[in-house]
């Protein structure tokens, strides 16, 4: 397929850049995880450093939000103070965890960087959990691509039964209501 010719030959800065723009659009979307697996089938890639260069990219991208958020703490004006107090002190609680989650699964990032942004929370602490569970989050999808063209290459009825599973797959992630799923857990 030339798309996935495409993607190949701008090897790890290519997908760097795609990642960095998916995870930092906030109004138009850039479908960057879809990517990921096709990049696993391809086998043009070696998986783990595929993993870093995509966590490390779309974990800096969801950091335009927490700049967004920083900047607009100005704007916002002092008459919220309190209200950021008690959201840093939230944070500062659940933070860790809360961010590799958001990180790690299709939860909508923007709405819990941009706060982190208006808090101040500490950049390396929100940091290191988003580029640990975007990495994981890119190295499951990668290796769902890898797996599926393993499958593709075996015959086209391993081929057919693939593409039915991640079409269930996907209907899922998308169907469950991320934000009520982290609500009744926070």
């Amino acid at each position: 397929m030339a798309w996935l010719d495409f993607l190949v030959a701008f090897g790890y800065p290519g997908m760097f850049l795609l990642n960095f723009l998916g995870a930092s659009s906030i109004v138009f979307p850039i479908p960057y995880t879809p990517a990921l697996i096709a990049a696993g089938a391809t086998g043009s890639f070696h998986p783990f450093l595929l993993a870093i260069v995509a966590g490390l990219g779309s974990g800096l991208g969801e950091f335009v939000g927490y700049g967004a958020g920083y900047a607009g703490r100005s704007i916002v004006g002092e008459g919220y103070e309190r209200k950021f107090e008690a959201m840093l002190k939230i944070f500062n609680k659940y933070g860790t965890p809360a961010i590799f989650v958001f990180a790690l699964t299709p939860l909508p990032d923007d709405l819990l960087f941009i706060p982190l942004g208006l808090a101040r929370y500490e950049f390396i602490k929100a940091f290191i959990p988003c580029v640990l569970g975007k990495f994981l989050m890119a190295l499951i999808l990668i290796y769902i691509g890898k797996t599926a063209g393993w499958f593709i290459g075996q015959s086209w009825i391993s081929a057919f039964i693939t593409g039915i599973i991640l079409i269930i797959i996907m209907y899922i992630i998308f169907r469950l209501d991320w934000v009520k799923i982290a609500e009744r857990f926070a």
